[in-house]
């Protein structure tokens, strides 16, 4: 039997890297430059040629060290003003099951599960939903209650109330850690 991480076709196997695997993860992990050739400029950037850059993209997401290039959208101003954290208290030996229903739904944007914390915070599994408005996420919950069959399950909506800081994920040693050979 395949464990969770083979199953979600994850796993905690670490990848071996190069100093220029490295140097161009850190080179575009503020973005892509916005310019009419961005992989050009990275080139130059790390000292190797267009294409090169263009197949170590695609090695890195090949091996799964980057799972997809995107743009970073500020959901506010697109007019998605209200954005819930959905909070579940899920029999643990349902979470998987129940992971993978909620994770079929477009309108999540994440699905995590995480320990709970005593019994002040019985929560074990998180989803996110953004909406125009919060009548608008509650619909959408409902709809997860009847298509994943979680009326039994309790369950909190958490709006956010401000917005501190958005963006892509940011590893800011990456071009300085230590290359690992494979």
């Amino acid at each position: 039997m395949n464990s969770p991480q083979q199953r979600f076709g994850r796993t905690d196997v670490r990848v071996a890297l190069s100093a220029a695997d490295l140097a161009l993860i850190g080179a575009i992990q503020g973005g892509l430059p916005l310019v009419s050739r961005p992989f050009a400029q990275l080139a130059t950037q790390t000292g190797e040629t267009e294409q090169a850059v263009i197949e170590r993209l695609q090695s890195l997401q090949d091996r799964g060290v980057i799972k997809r290039m995107g743009a970073v959208v500020r959901h506010r101003e697109l007019g998605y003003r209200a954005n819930g954290m959905v909070v579940w208290d899920v029999p643990d030996e349902q979470v998987d099951e129940l992971g993978r229903c909620l994770s079929r739904f477009e309108f999540i944007t994440l699905c995590y599960r995480r320990p709970r914390q005593g019994v002040d915070w019985p929560y074990n599994l998180f989803c996110m939903i953004h909406g125009r408005d919060r009548e608008e996420v509650r619909g959408k919950v409902r709809q997860l209650v009847q298509c994943c069959q979680l009326e039994a399950i309790p369950h909190a909506i958490l709006f956010s109330g401000r917005r501190f800081k958005q963006r892509g994920a940011h590893y800011r040693n990456a071009a300085r850690r230590e290359a690992v050979s494979s």
